[in-house]
C-alpha cells in the first residue's frame, strides 16, 4: 500500500524573506525560476513579491515630504466660524448697548 499525497499549502515567507527575494532577483544574483526554487515558492510569488515592492516604492516616493495631511474635520471648522461671528455680534451689541446707555445719561 503506498501512502496517500498530501498536499501542502502555500508557502508563507516572512516580510524579511520577501525583501531577500526581492533584492537578490533585482540584484541579478538569481533568476526568478531560481528564486522560487530556492524559497521553495511559486513563480508567481515570485512575480508577486517584485510587483508590490514596486508598487509601495512607487506610492512612496509620490508622497509630497513633510508631514501628511491630518483629515479636515469639517464639523469642527463650521462650529468655530460660527463661535466667530456670534463672537462679533455680541461686541457689536455690547457697543451699541454702551453708546445707548451712555446717551441717555447725557440728557
Amino acid at each position: 500500500m503506498t501512502e496517500p499525497k498530501t498536499r501542502k499549502g502555500p508557502k508563507k515567507l516572512s516580510a524579511e524573506t520577501k525583501w531577500e527575494v526581492f533584492l537578490a532577483v533585482t540584484a541579478g544574483e538569481v533568476t526568478q525560476a531560481d528564486a522560487a526554487r530556492k524559497w521553495g515558492v511559486d513563480v508567481s510569488t515570485v512575480i508577486g513579491i517584485r510587483r508590490t515592492v514596486k508598487d509601495a516604492a512607487l506610492a512612496a516616493l509620490a508622497r509630497t515630504p513633510g508631514r501628511p495631511a491630518k483629515e479636515r474635520n469639517w464639523e469642527l471648522e463650521a462650529a468655530r466660524a460660527e463661535i466667530g461671528q456670534l463672537t462679533e455680534a455680541v461686541k457689536s451689541q455690547a457697543i451699541e448697548l454702551a453708546v445707548i446707555r451712555g446717551k441717555s445719561g447725557w440728557g
